[in-house]
């Protein structure tokens, strides 16, 4: 489906948490789904993108999440904030990319890296800083991305998801 150069990217509200909800567990389950037994993926859903913990992030001033739209349908997030990442060189004052998916059938068209952009602009607003992300070890699209955005990988942690435990880089970009 082409979507417009233009499609809206707006700033997620506390009363879009339900929106979120469904959002985040669609491109998750979309995206590594299958990398899951169901038991693992269901809990991991319920917990990480409960609607109260969207509200709660929604509604705290440290965080951002942005939704792009196409037709008033949001199809894709973006979220930012503090770095919570487990790498001994993380400082007070960090900033991490903590989400950045869409929906499928909408890769590949530039709305990522718009979306990368409003994200990095956010987390920069007060001046340069170390930003963070961590990404799937084997998701060697998304570390050529962030690479083209100036993050190395400088560290490995267990992500886990339900019982499994998935190998996840952490990459920085110096201020």
């Amino acid at each position: 489906m082409t979507l417009s150069p233009s499609a809206p990217i707006r700033r997620a509200t506390p009363a879009d948490a339900a929106l979120l909800s469904r959002l985040a567990a669609r491109t998750f389950t979309e995206t590594f789904g299958h990398l899951y037994p169901a038991g693992d993926l269901q809990a991991f859903l319920a917990d990480a993108y409960a609607v109260q913990k969207q509200r709660t992030i929604l509604s705290h001033p440290d965080y951002a999440v942005w939704l792009l739209e196409h037709e008033g349908e949001a199809i894709g997030h973006a979220a930012a904030g503090p770095c919570g990442l487990p790498h001994p060189d993380v400082a007070p004052g960090d900033g991490e990319l903590k989400r950045l998916y869409l929906v499928q059938g909408h890769q590949g068209g530039g709305h990522g890296a718009r979306m990368m952009q409003v994200a990095l602009d956010w987390l920069q607003r007060d001046g340069p800083r170390t930003l963070w992300v961590g990404v799937w070890s084997e998701n060697l699209g998304a570390q050529r991305f962030y690479r083209r955005y100036g993050f190395d990988k400088v560290g490995e942690y267990l992500f886990p998801v339900g019982g499994t435990r998935d190998l996840e880089f952490i990459l920085r970009r110096p201020a």
